[in-house]
């Protein structure tokens, strides 16, 4: 659950919510400019190769549905605890990727990419030098903490099983002529970064979690960002998109990377007071709450709207 605390209210986006954003990102995602995920190098079938990417930036948080149906809660408010919260505990963390990578057995080419997100969520913090671009836009301010004590031990088998996983997922991508070009790395390195760019930038409107630039974080669209080493043409060709709102949920994107200008997009949202004393299990006041949705505008410059 992805919690936000504006005044006196909680915004709560569920993480599927956050992630179809993302995919919604990603199926736009491509103009005169940039090229459209899938075509990023030479493959056998760019449109299906796009088509899967999409699917997987959609679903990579996949692993959270059951917890957010059943969430812990926290808090006077009694409400669900927040995913900054939730890292905390590694190893529910990790169960969760175990719960996701599992749910579509035959969809080699997206378990492969989604694995590569907690894989490069637990392998940079120990890292004394990280790849700028292997950072989620999570830590582009400040490197991520390193791992809780004692949990090296865990996090090191954590990513050898992950490795024997996409091992399989390899392999079988391999033995098919229209997806063993998908795995070299001037494809598969783009279509794994965008998935670290556009969870960042999806979460920048669903939540608070991604630093501002200047000042304090107010989320929900409303903080200005870079997003960094954001591939354009190529791997070779990086570059830095900048997020700047303008208020009333606009928000300009310089470069314009969609194929809309403006693209809006919508967001389910569940708001409850802080000052709520209703004695009523969470289950009843979340259900009984009609989500609202959170609209905005996205655009190249404020003439776009």
């Amino acid at each position: 659950m992805l919690k936000t605390k504006q005044n006196d209210h909680y915004f709560l986006v569920t993480q599927p919510d956050h992630g179809q954003l993302a995919g919604t990102f990603a199926s736009h995602w491509g103009n005169d400019t940039f090229r459209p995920l899938g075509h990023y190098a030479p493959v056998a079938n760019p449109s299906r190769l796009r088509a899967e990417t999409v699917f997987a930036i959609a679903q990579h948080d996949n692993g959270w549905i059951e917890w957010e149906a059943e969430p812990i809660l926290t808090g006077s408010e009694s409400l669900p605890a927040d995913l900054s919260e939730m890292v905390r505990n590694q190893q529910d963390g990790m169960e969760r990727w175990r719960i996701g990578l599992q749910r579509y057995p035959d969809a080699s080419y997206a378990n492969l990419l989604i694995s590569e997100h907690p894989r490069l969520l637990y392998q940079v913090p120990n890292q004394a030098e990280p790849k700028p671009e292997e950072i989620h836009p999570l830590y582009w301010k400040e490197r991520p903490e390193t791992l809780l004590p004692g949990s090296e031990h865990m996090v090191t088998a954590f990513l050898e099983e992950l490795e024997g996983r996409q091992a399989a997922w390899r392999s079988r991508l391999l033995k098919d002529d229209e997806t063993s070009d998908w795995l070299t790395p001037e494809s598969l390195k783009p279509h794994v970064r965008m998935l670290q760019i556009l969870d960042g930038l999806s979460l920048g409107f669903t939540s608070s979690l991604i630093a501002a630039e200047s000042g304090s974080n107010i989320g929900l669209g409303e903080d200005a960002y870079p997003l960094l080493e954001v591939p354009r043409t190529s791997w070779s060709d990086r570059i830095t998109i900048n997020v700047q709102p303008l208020g009333n949920r606009r928000v300009v994107l310089d470069p314009y990377p969609f194929d809309l200008d403006p693209l809006p997009v919508r967001v389910p949202v569940r708001v409850f007071s802080s000052t709520d004393a209703s004695e009523a299990s969470f289950q009843m006041r979340w259900h009984s709450t009609s989500p609202d949705l959170l609209k905005f505008q996205i655009g190249s410059s404020s003439s776009a709207f």
